[in-house]
């Protein structure tokens, strides 16, 4: 697997405003402040009339991840649930690199990320009303974190509560899982929201 995208260490997020509010879209930011791509909310006619009559919670969703060129990097996906979602993460070729299992422990999201073969890789946890969310490997150490402190050349261009930051550990080196890891955390805002 080999994506430039997926190469950097630092993601910066940043929600547009969609004016109906049917898919979210987000736009994302290296450290330098450069656009490399953007994760965009794929709805079809029949899941957008939906949405009006049911609860998004238990509706399917697709989410894509790609690149400045609008290259397919990766896709994160639900199927329909009326409890705790399990998400499906997919590479740009669909061949199945992860899932997502979604859980509240005392009104806390908890998310623990898993390889194709069901070997648990990572756990993100931590408090969305306050927006920092830990990064942690299967040992309970640090790889990285979601937060909504900015640094750098960042600081300038990011102000507002509707976006965050993505960073995890520049000595994580396997790539798949790195691609898991990372396409959960990016898209962890829009994963939250459909579960409300």
């Amino acid at each position: 697997m080999d994506s430039k995208f997926f190469a950097g260490n630092s993601y910066f997020i940043d929600e547009k405003v969609n004016f109906f509010k049917f898919e979210n879209c987000y736009q994302v930011y290296n450290d330098s402040g450069q656009n490399i791509g953007s994760v965009r909310q794929k709805l079809s006619l029949g899941q957008k009339a939906l949405r009006l009559l049911l609860n998004k919670a238990m509706l399917p969703f697709l989410l894509e991840i790609k690149n400045e060129n609008e290259e397919l990097e990766a896709s994160i996906s639900r199927g329909w649930t009326f409890f705790m979602s399990k998400i499906k993460i997919h590479d740009a070729q669909g061949n199945l690199i992860g899932t997502v299992q979604q859980k509240f422990k005392f009104f806390k999201p908890v998310f623990k990320i898993f390889d194709q073969s069901e070997t648990m890789i990572a756990e993100i946890s931590g408090d969305w009303t306050a927006w920092n969310f830990r990064i942690k490997n299967p040992s309970g150490a640090g790889i990285g974190e979601i937060t909504k402190k900015w640094g750098g050349a960042m600081k300038e261009v990011f102000t507002s509560a509707d976006k965050y930051n993505v960073n995890i550990d520049s000595h994580y080196a396997n790539l798949e899982n790195k691609v898991a890891i990372l396409a959960s955390a990016i898209t962890i805002d829009m994963v939250l929201k459909e579960s409300k």
